[in-house]
């Protein structure tokens, strides 16, 4: 879609206003719309605060939709700057509910039954609302039970989708007509948010990952995660059990009973999620967590996840382990594996600025090691040197990060490595168990045989492109002529070497044929050939002594 074209609708007018009105004039530069009716008439104000804070109040201003893009990009710390993330941590996602009437319509519409077939009690006055979804307490009238309604906001898809699109095409200008800007990949950030955002408003599959999150569950877990009523969930509705408490975010740490307790608890469960089950919350911020009224913790709003394959978490745990030990080296060839680095990357520099990295952490003690924090400047570097990590690995330690400021936010005191470490240990010593090593080499065995039964067909596709003369091979040297002067001189010196060789053969065969003239009784012609011969073998032999080349 093109800029102009996209400039005459509604919601990019909306959208370029609000922006101009927190001081982003360069960004519509950069767009060629400052000659446009619509941004004639904009008033600029004086702005005195920072870009990033700027940043988070025009997406407030640019209403729920916006909110929860900025909400959804502040877990990807990989793609944009960490200050950024920080802000955009801050968002807002206190909205206005939905009318009542429409709330009633939208849940007798997703069920097809009327309301008071499926309630015996339905709160009108809804317990939280925010930019997708507002939620409802309620009874189920057959199973009497009391249960969460959670209802998406009507038309919510539809707009985020024109949302979407409109960002879309402004990233795609902005990263062809702006060279700072290049380095964040803003189509790619678009791409990413519209992938994760689309997911997080379907909420049969939040009540796919509630059921996984409960299957990890066992008698000792100290977070609790609602059941699921599958029988009452679609895309658009979510009705999972009923927990009384209180939101994290609205209590005073000092008021808890004991807040040691449920820190460990909290970070416990976070560090499980995330080590052992290798499937865990994506942002465990106080917003998201109820205090029970028996002092428990639980874990709401499943939207956004992550998932931690078996190889993930060996790597996490050798990256773990060459922080706690500063090891530099092991640090940069993990992170080299991770990311699959390429050999182009320099190795020593990078090495040195890890070893800066964490020497900014020597001074603190592994008591209080922030190792989220340590994980994000590493991730910050990594981008430096055009280095990726897997998504679900950034997300992960977005969300190490968020459930280790929370823990701390009840109690300072709390010791991340000291309750990790337990996990860390079962860890790293399932890697060795036989059973486990069997396993890893039987995978490794069938993966060769597989790709040894597709060897042959690959073959056979090269052939075929040789005989169809489709077979480009693209090939680059660089600082190849100190290569190409050896390899001169090496033929040179063979070539003189062979015509030495041939003139004393060649000499010996005139010697013994006795033919005149003769010197000294023998052929002329022979010693002549000898006499050349010696003199171009000491000067060849002198040669190769002096450039120490042998």
């Amino acid at each position: 879609m093109d800029i102009r074209r996209i400039a005459s609708l509604g919601r990019f007018k909306d959208i370029v206003m609000i922006l101009m009105k927190y001081g982003f004039d360069d960004l519509v530069q950069r767009l060629d719309l400052s000659d446009t009716p619509i941004i004639r008439r904009i008033h600029r104000a004086d702005q005195e605060l920072g870009t990033y804070e700027r940043i988070r109040l025009a997406i407030e201003d640019l209403g729920p939709t916006f909110v929860k893009l900025g909400q959804v990009m502040s877990l990807r710390p990989d793609l944009l700057p960490r200050a950024l993330v920080t802000e955009l941590g801050k968002l807002q996602d206190d909205v206005a509910p939905v009318e009542i009437a429409t709330i009633h319509e939208l849940i007798e519409k997703n069920l097809q039954s009327p309301l008071k077939d499926l309630f015996s009690v339905f709160d009108d006055q809804p317990m939280g609302a925010a930019s997708l979804a507002q939620v409802h307490r309620g009874v189920l009238r057959k199973e009497g039970l009391i249960v969460a309604v959670k209802v998406q906001r009507p038309g919510i898809r539809k707009k985020i989708e024109k949302d979407l699109d409109i960002m879309a095409t402004v990233a795609e200008q902005l990263h062809e007509r702006s060279e700072d800007l290049k380095v964040y990949d803003l189509p790619k950030l678009v791409r990413v948010t519209r992938r994760n955002l689309l997911r997080e408003i379907d909420f049969t599959r939040e009540a796919r990952y509630m059921r996984i999150a409960r299957s990890y569950q066992n008698d000792e877990s100290k977070v609790y995660i609602p059941k699921v009523y599958d029988d009452y969930c679609t895309q658009r509705l979510l009705i999972t059990e009923f927990i009384q408490g209180t939101k994290l975010k609205d209590l005073d740490p000092q008021q808890l009973e004991a807040p040691e307790v449920l820190a460990k608890q909290g970070l416990r469960a976070a560090i499980k999620q995330i080590l052992e089950d290798g499937f865990f919350h994506a942002d465990p911020h106080p917003g998201n967590m109820l205090i029970t009224e028996d002092g428990g913790l639980c874990l709401l709003d499943w939207g956004a996840i992550g998932r931690l394959t078996e190889r993930d978490r060996y790597e996490l745990i050798d990256l773990i382990k060459s922080i706690v030990d500063k090891d530099s080296k092991g640090l940069m060839d993990t992170l080299l594996v991770i990311t699959n680095g390429q050999s182009t990357i320099d190795r020593r520099s990078l090495e040195r600025e890890l070893l800066e990295v964490l020497d900014s952490y020597h001074a603190v003690s592994v008591k209080n090691l922030n190792i989220g924090q340590l994980l994000m400047d590493i991730t910050t570097l990594l981008r430096e040197y055009h280095l990726t990590l897997p998504s679900d690995l950034v997300i992960m330690i977005k969300a190490l990060m968020t459930a280790e400021g929370t823990a701390r936010h009840i109690y300072p005191d709390l010791n991340i490595i000291s309750e990790a470490e337990g996990y860390v240990r079962q860890l790293a010593m399932q890697r060795f168990k036989s059973r486990n090593m069997w396993r890893n080499i039987r995978a490794s065995v069938m993966e060769f045989f597989a790709l040894q039964r597709q060897f042959p067909r690959r073959i056979a596709q090269v052939t075929d492109m040789i005989a169809r003369g489709e077979l480009k091979i693209h090939f680059e040297h660089e600082n190849l002529g100190g290569l190409r002067n050896t390899m001169e001189n090496t033929f040179n010196r063979l070539t003189l070497g062979v015509i030495i060789a041939a003139m004393i053969i060649g000499s010996s065969m005139i010697i013994t044929t006795g033919v005149g003239p003769l010197l000294f009784g023998l052929p002329a012609l022979g010693i002549l050939g000898y006499l050349i011969s010696g003199i171009l073998g000491l000067w060849l032999a002198w040669n190769i002594i002096r450039t120490r080349r042998y």
